[in-house]
């Protein structure tokens, strides 16, 4: 019931303008604010770009593998050329016109690192010499069917095509962990504007009681029950409670632009948040949250997305300056004729069969060093993923005793406060009676505000830390449930 008055009150106060007018704006609650967040918030716009790419990339290296289609066309190929004839000793005069185009069909074969194409190429020729005095004019038609595979070497297609796969993972886990991040900055941020809103709530009540203080102070002056002192040092804590609620106005106005700008929101519309700061204790198994963290923690699986990846660079380097082969067959038909009909009554066939080999004999320790650097990579990829892993451990033990403390943190402020409440209500008794001067109860005053801010920061504080282990674990302990689904985990399970 005091935490719904509480709200209550900070949104009267923070709807209200100096003047008594009433100002239009958005009421915000942490859920709202994680919704415009994740709509508008420049960091996650960024991740999910950079998503897109991987997906983009990983789509066009897919569709690289299909079959590709290409059609060359050189309409008009004209050429004159005066030669000398060695034979003959006598110069001569060559005159070529041609018209042809290709059709190409090239299938990549995934399984083998090969490629098999067929080409058909067209065309028309007009030919004439002047060494001969012939003209010649026929049409031409190269039909055939090639085959390439290279040998001894890795498969370029496999990594490539897995390297995007892995580059996919990677923006995928950057962008659910960019979600996280959001989730904390803009959790950080909101209560940063609520520890604001309530603090110049508090403000408001001491200026309001410091008000009351300097009426009886003066009443009292003007009887000659106090001596004018009193008055004087009254009218300094009200002077020095107007300017703390100025000054609490202006971290306010700041708090609210700077949440505003992390969000996406438009930094001339006017917000209030609302927030419910309760905290019931939340039961956490250290052990649990640790397996947790192990088990889902996305930067494990980035570490090992590095070393693969470095897998893949030694695999590369090692294919530098490699024992390695092609073989490149060919079998097709030639058809030429001056009549288009008959270009095939006399047909040439025209197979062709090579293989070629690279022999490495002496690179000078070049290939050797090259290889022994990238294995020092993978080393140390690996000895980073052992890093995180103990730096995961330390980080949910560390957030795990910060939350039991927390606990205790938030007993003692509570205590306080009340005890602060009920010792400033009976030094106010004591000052109305002339018992206690304005500067003692002043300090009474500050301590109660005091202890007001620091109950609500101790409250906040544990719902940080409960939010923090939550990111650290991936784990929801307050609602008992996984972030990352099971099925998830076996599938990243099972790619390792």
């Amino acid at each position: 019931m005091k935490s719904i008055l509480t709200q209550i009150k900070l949104l009267l106060f923070c709807t209200v303008l100096p003047g008594g007018f009433l100002s239009a704006q958005q009421i915000l609650t942490l859920d709202k604010a994680m919704e415009i967040a994740q709509q508008n918030s420049p960091s996650i716009r960024t991740s999910l770009l950079n998503l897109e790419r991987s997906q983009q990339l990983l789509k066009a290296q897919k569709a690289a593998l299909k079959s590709q289609f290409t059609l060359s066309l050189t309409p008009v190929d004209y050429s004159k050329n005066r030669s000398f004839d060695d034979y003959t000793s006598t110069w001569y005069t060559n005159e070529n016109l041609a018209s042809y185009g290709t059709f190409t069909i090239e299938q990549p074969v995934l399984v083998t690192d090969g490629t098999i194409s067929l080409v058909n190429r067209f065309g028309w020729q007009k030919s004439n010499s002047t060494s001969s005095g012939l003209e010649n004019e026929a049409f031409t038609n190269n039909l055939y069917l090639s085959v390439n595979q290279p040998l001894f070497t890795y498969n370029k297609l496999k990594q490539e095509l897995k390297t995007l796969e892995l580059d996919l993972e990677n923006s995928n886990l950057s962008y659910a962990m960019q979600k996280l991040n959001l989730e904390k900055q803009v959790t950080q941020f909101f209560y940063n504007v609520y520890l604001a809103q309530m603090s110049l709530s508090i403000s408001q009540d001491e200026l309001k009681n410091t008000r009351e203080t300097y009426e009886i102070t003066k009443n009292k002056v003007e009887a000659g029950l106090s001596a004018k002192e009193e008055l004087y040092q009254a009218e300094l804590n009200y002077s020095q409670a107007q300017s703390d609620v100025q000054n609490q106005q202006v971290t306010l106005d700041n708090a609210k632009d700077q949440f505003k700008q992390y969000i996406g929101m438009d930094i001339f519309e006017e917000i209030a948040v609302m927030a419910d700061v309760n905290a019931s204790e939340v039961k956490v198994d250290m052990q649990k949250a640790i397996d947790y963290g192990l088990k889902s923690r996305m930067e494990i699986r980035q570490r090992e997305i590095d070393i693969e990846n470095s897998q893949f660079t030694l695999i590369t380097t090692k294919a530098q300056n490699e024992f390695k082969g092609d073989v490149n067959l060919s079998i097709g038909l030639i058809g030429e004729n001056e009549k288009l009909a008959d270009i095939y009554n006399n047909p040439t066939r025209n197979p062709q069969v090579s293989v070629s080999f690279n022999v490495p004999v002496f690179d000078w320790g070049e290939k050797k060093a090259r290889i022994r650097a990238q294995e020092a990579v993978i080393e140390s990829a690996e000895l980073d993923l052992d890093e995180e892993k103990k730096q995961i451990i330390i980080d949910i033990r560390s957030t795990y005793r910060s939350l039991q403390n927390q606990k205790m943190q938030i007993e003692i402020a509570k205590q306080n406060e009340r005890n602060a409440q009920l010792t400033y209500e009976i030094n106010q008794e004591r000052y109305r009676n002339g018992d206690l001067t304005g500067m003692d109860l002043g300090l009474y005053q500050t301590q109660l505000s005091t202890q007001k801010m620091s109950y609500a920061q101790a409250l906040i504080d544990y719902k940080i830390e409960l939010l923090n282990l939550k990111i650290q674990t991936l784990y929801d302990f307050e609602h008992g449930e996984a972030i990352v689904p099971e099925e998830l985990l076996q599938s990243s399970s099972k790619k390792k």
